[in-house]
């Protein structure tokens, strides 16, 4: 039994579970011919995060978080993940790692978005969505520049996902400040707790606004009823999307082996 962990949680939906499963079989594969042991299956809760007695601890010795063990078995708390000793293969969000995880993990590799509307390689744009008035959405520019519509955006109730996250917040927050605004255009600011959740607060009426990743937009479209009530207004200018991480400690051979086979299963 292997004593690494992996999880690819940022765009595991339910509907999708299916697919993302599949996913990490061709990477797991990918890994275990070149000598890797990795796990059967992903971690999906913190009862599947291995246990580290005493806390997580930096490379200089300090307490960066708690034992996994400690926390609630049925909840997945994604740091706990990410500084996990064991992570082997994860995601997360640049957003984060600018805010200091960067320091704890190595960064493996990042996905393509090509496959989206708003994303271009490994760059990615959020889709500024409003409620739905008959109208057509605004189509994502070819050149990935940013389309702020001011003037539906002002005075309006602006809904996000999380606080570090760089594509419900951070993103939209600097793309503002480009054109020497910011979000004191909202009338009010709130959080959600996910996208998903941010598109049904739209659609039932208790937020105005919200920029919502371009993978995300596309399983809103595939599997969330609300979407069909919103539309897309604006898009955030395209940045660099969610990477793939390890470990700080995870050596230098593992990482060269796993960005192959990474690079390997597209």
């Amino acid at each position: 039994m292997s004593k690494l962990v992996a999880a690819l949680p940022m765009y595991d939906w339910p509907e999708v579970r299916g697919e993302i499963d599949a996913q990490w079989v061709r990477l797991r594969d990918a890994f275990r011919q070149r000598g890797i042991d990795a796990p059967e299956t992903m971690a999906r809760s913190n009862r599947d995060l291995l246990p580290v007695p005493g806390g997580i601890r930096d490379g200089a010795g300090k307490l960066i978080a708690p034992d996994p063990a400690t926390l609630p078995p049925d909840e997945f708390d994604f740091r706990q993940l990410w500084l996990s000793p064991a992570l082997l293969f994860g995601q997360t969000c640049w957003g984060p790692m600018e805010l200091g995880l960067a320091e704890h993990v190595q960064v493996v590799a990042q996905p393509s978005y090509d496959a989206f509307e708003g994303g271009q390689g490994e760059l990615y744009s959020s889709a500024l969505v409003m409620i739905g008035d008959g109208g057509p959405s605004a189509a994502s520019p070819e050149d990935g520049k940013a389309v702020i519509p001011l003037d539906l955006m002002r005075g309006k109730r602006f809904i996000f996902n999380n606080p570090d996250s760089m594509s419900g917040l951070l993103g939209l927050t600097r793309d503002l400040e480009a054109i020497g605004e910011s979000l004191d255009i909202f009338a009010s600011r709130s959080e959600s707790g996910g996208h998903r959740s941010s598109i049904v607060a739209i659609a039932e009426g208790r937020a105005d606004i919200a920029a919502i990743d371009c993978q995300s937009w596309a399983l809103a479209q595939r599997f969330e009823p609300a979407a069909r009530r919103v539309k897309v207004v604006g898009w955030t200018a395209r940045r660099k999307g969610l990477p793939f991480i390890t470990a700080r400690t995870t050596p230098a051979d593992i990482m060269a082996s796993m960005r192959e086979a990474v690079a390997s299963v597209g």
